[in-house]
């Protein structure tokens, strides 16, 4: 400050320059200075001696940096309020009618200055569209700033309907930012919803309501309430319906093709994924991903690729998967490519190609650390971990995955958590801890239990079956009954692939038992069910088998 009373002269200037920011351009100060150019460079020059500001370039095309933020601030502070208001106004105004450029590709500058100006109403349209532009670059945390401050700005405004209108956009935009950034289950993602269906409630009838519903849906989702996701995804399509929109009709399925899959309802969900492919337009709903989240027909593809390996199709299920890879690239959407690549790495880990997998799991967590997805960075782990025991790397990431479960359920996702339990199961399987296995299977039962997550359940049952194997002491007949479990909930399922699976576990049983003709029977009638996926282990290893029993 001391510095700065140095230069009489050259400290208006200063703190005009510490209103503009900590670095501002020549041509802007020269808009807002009263001074003449000639007085104006001088000043500069002044300011730029005393080593108080930076100078790169020469004006007209000059610009100028604060050598140190508490310069700025000290400048800043010494103008009175009522100056700085005036000050910031003026700037709006240069803004507004000298650099249309500058308020079109940064409408944070002039949100900023409005704010700061005492223009509240104003300003808000440029926080929402800053935080829009932002979203569409995926600079989500930078989303999250800008709506933020709008919001905030917004509530000094008086409740009229036109208010309650702008928060509901402003909300809308915040919630997809927020659940990408710190999960689906995140708390703030909660608030942000829930205080936009309130308001939904009280306008009536809103456009906003759609997307409102299917925010409410991705979060209980993603916190495991399946049964309530399920029924904000029949009310999506009921609205959808309703409106015969095709964009809106998309993700209505997208929202249940996503639980039913979940609750193991593998048939509905087929149901809603080939209506997801046939409404599907790359050019016509390459928005959507911006607006939602993530690219629906890149997760519809990638869904396809886990629901048709389970009901027994794995040949077209990999067909889904290059096509949902084609896909995430072509649109280039960093979010959407994170999806694709979790669902691969679970597709592959479920074909049981452990290299493709473990690839697809480094690549996911490359990208989300670079974009700062922190639940997609936690699942990259789990999946990596589930696969580095069968690359030859035994024990080493047992204590990863704990902590990167650990780090999951901090975000409040309970999404997928029995398969990442069943995961760490076989991990602990293959390094011999039976024990430490079991426990980890107990923890899987009891997650499918609260959440309702079934897709999985019989391979939960089969493990423990496996397990139970294992451990000295334990009855045949109580193995037997796990996997006879597996059998009859894959059968209900229609998960033919877990199917065969059970079916070899139990054949091979009732071999160890001296029931070579049953053992043959059982896996013979399910081999035979299968008309594709030949050259995948599973398929392999039943032929085999059923050779050895022949």
């Amino acid at each position: 400050m001391a510095r700065l009373d140095q230069l009489p002269a050259a400290k208006e200037v200063a703190q005009l320059g510490a209103v503009l920011g900590r670095a501002f351009t020549y041509d802007l100060v020269r808009g807002i200075a009263p001074q003449d150019e000639g007085t104006l460079q001088a000043r500069l020059g002044q300011l730029v001696g005393a080593e108080l500001l930076y100078q790169r370039g020469r004006p007209p095309r000059a610009r100028y940096v604060f050598k140190h933020a508490l310069i700025q601030d000290a400048a800043y502070a010494s103008l009175l309020k009522s100056t700085r208001q005036q000050v910031h106004q003026r700037i709006a105004q240069v803004l507004e009618a000298q650099f249309p450029e500058m308020v079109a590709t940064q409408p944070e500058l002039l949100a900023h200055h409005l704010t700061e100006a005492g223009h509240p109403a104003q300003a808000v349209g440029y926080w929402q569209q800053a935080g829009e532009r932002a979203v569409a670059r995926s600079a989500h945390l930078e989303a999250i700033s800008q709506l933020t401050k709008g919001l905030a700005v917004l509530q000094t405004l008086p409740e009229t309907a036109e208010r309650i209108q702008q928060e509901l956009v402003l909300l809308s935009t915040l919630g997809p930012a927020l659940m990408i950034t710190k999960g689906f289950a995140a708390p703030e993602a909660e608030q942000a919803y829930a205080r936009a269906r309130a308001l939904c409630q009280r306008v009536g009838e809103t456009p906003q309501l759609f997307s409102v519903l299917r925010g409410l849906w991705q979060f209980y989702n993603g916190r495991g309430a399946y049964q309530t996701a399920r029924e904000l995804g029949e009310q999506c399509l009921l609205l959808a319906q309703q409106g015969h929109d095709t964009a809106r009709l998309l993700e209505a399925h997208h929202t249940l093709w996503v639980t039913r899959l979940l609750l193991g309802e593998l048939p509905l969900a087929r149901t809603h994924l080939e209506q997801g492919l046939a409404l599907y337009d790359p050019q016509q709903h390459r928005a959507l991903a911006v607006q939602y989240g993530h690219d629906a027909g890149v997760c519809c593809r990638g869904v396809a690729a886990v629901a048709l390996w389970l009901l027994g199709y794995p040949d077209q299920a990999l067909r889904q998967q290059h096509a949902a890879d084609t896909l995430a690239q072509e649109v280039a959407h960093p979010p959407s490519l994170a999806f694709m690549r979790m669902l691969a790495a679970i597709a592959h880990q479920l074909r049981r190609e452990t290299h493709a997998a473990h690839e697809q799991a480094e690549a996911l967590i490359a990208l989300a650390t670079e974009q700062g997805f922190a639940l997609l960075l936690a699942i990259g782990g789990i999946l990596r971990g589930g696969t580095r025991t069968a690359l030859g790397h035994p024990g080493e990431r047992i204590g990863q995955i704990r902590q990167d479960l650990a780090a999951v359920r901090e975000t409040g996702s309970a999404l997928w958590e029995p398969y990442f339990l069943a995961l760490l199961a076989d991990v602990y399987a293959q390094e011999g801890q039976v024990e430490a296995g079991l426990a980890t299977l107990a923890e899987a039962l009891a997650a499918a239990q609260a959440t309702g997550e079934r897709w999985g359940e019989a391979e939960l049952y089969r493990l423990r079956g496996s397990l139970l194997l294992q451990q000295t002491g334990t009855p045949q007949e109580e193995v037997e009954t796990w996997l006879q479990r597996a059998l009859d909930v894959a059968r209900r399922q229609e998960a033919k692939s877990l199917e065969l699976r059970a079916a070899m576990s139990l054949s091979r049983l009732w071999h160890q038992q001296g029931k070579r003709k049953e053992a043959h029977d059982l896996l013979a009638e399910v081999y035979a069910w299968f008309t594709e996926g030949f050259d995948t282990a599973d398929l392999q290893e039943a032929k085999a088998l059923l050779e050895e029993l022949a």
